[in-house]
């Protein structure tokens, strides 16, 4: 390693980040991949996919044959990693590795609670594909959540709402519920005329089930205009609602003024009925408790957190800060 630099990875299940960096805060390289979650990939599948794209950051950093290791520190933020067990099997794998002399792992709504804040501190939801929450106190101690779906007692992602715009298409066909929209837009989606065709397209593996999260879009339009999709969206304020609130009160936050950050495509979809469900739902946790729409790309949070990590000025982290927001927005 010829300079001080550092490594940092935000990946989810839809698409990863990984940026490289000097300690300074002047962003060298920053690629783009697919997606890179443990939980989707495994953990092999997972660090091989970081393994390509850390090959192609370190080209357009102008660094080959790359070094090893190639950074003094990396950062590697991940959706999937819900259990300490599942950070620690996944740091010693990548240690192996040789992409730095430290690593930390760790889950990726850290990082989008960092790239939203200057101190890293309050709570973030992140609503993608699946849902999540973390919170941090201004004395370090931070709560977290199992996420892992049903069997924790999560709600709330892409999948989720699509599942239930499909139930509710489906009920409203056989008259088990009420008459909705969905009951056209749903088929329709997918090129097929009915929503038992859909459900049979899936049974029989014509579908991918893991589709219906494209529905989610599809519910956050039509909930201006149909019950049924507005009351999967007012279910979704009310998860995220639960999460924030379960984290303000175990942190004892309630009565402080905190902005909840909400990220993830669903919630940064800036659905009206949405964040209103969500700013009534806050405002009965605490008086001084709101909601803001994270637009800060969360691999910024990574490279923050990995910055803070090393000690950094306050200027680098604004300069990478700064640097990585606009490389992202040309991606």
């Amino acid at each position: 390693m010829s300079e001080e630099l550092i490594l940092a990875v935000d990946g989810g299940g839809s698409k990863t980040d990984l940026a490289l960096a000097r300690v300074d805060g002047s962003l060298l390289s920053l690629v783009r991949g697919p997606v890179s979650s443990p939980q989707m990939l495994g953990a092999q599948g997972c660090l091989e996919m970081l393994g390509t794209l850390v090959e192609r950051a370190c080209l357009g950093a102008g660094l080959f044959p790359a070094p090893k290791p190639v950074a003094e520190l990396a950062q590697i933020s991940l959706s999937g990693l819900d259990y300490p067990a599942e950070e620690d099997t996944l740091l010693a794998l990548a240690a192996d590795r040789g992409w730095a002399e430290r690593m930390l792992v760790g889950n990726d709504t850290f990082a989008v609670l960092r790239a939203g804040t200057d101190s890293g501190c309050g709570v973030a939801v992140v609503c993608g594909s699946g849902i999540n929450c973390v919170g941090v106190a201004p004395d370090g101690r931070s709560v977290r959540f199992a996420a892992i779906g049903e069997i924790s007692g999560e709600w709330g992602g892409g999948f989720d709402v699509g599942l239930a715009a499909l139930g509710a298409a489906v009920r409203s066909e056989d008259g088990r519920g009420p008459k909705t929209e969905l009951e056209e837009k749903v088929p329709a989606h997918f090129g097929l005329a009915r929503p038992l065709d859909v459900t049979e397209a899936i049974h029989f593996e014509r579908i991918a089930q893991e589709r219906l999260g494209e529905l989610a879009a599809l519910v956050l339009e039509a909930a201006a205009s149909d019950s049924a999709a507005a009351a999967i969206v007012d279910r979704l304020a009310a998860e995220v609602v639960a999460f924030a609130r379960a984290a303000l009160v175990r942190l004892e936050l309630t009565g402080e003024p905190v902005e909840v950050l909400l990220g993830g495509g669903l919630l940064q979809a800036r659905n009206a009925r949405l964040l209103d469900g969500i700013e009534a739902g806050l405002s009965k946790v605490g008086p001084k408790i709101g909601a803001r729409v994270n637009e800060a790309p969360p691999i910024a949070g990574a490279a923050l957190l990995a910055l803070d990590e090393i000690g950094a000025g306050e200027s680098a982290k604004e300069q990478l800060r700064r640097e990585i927001a606009e490389a992202v927005a040309r991606l």
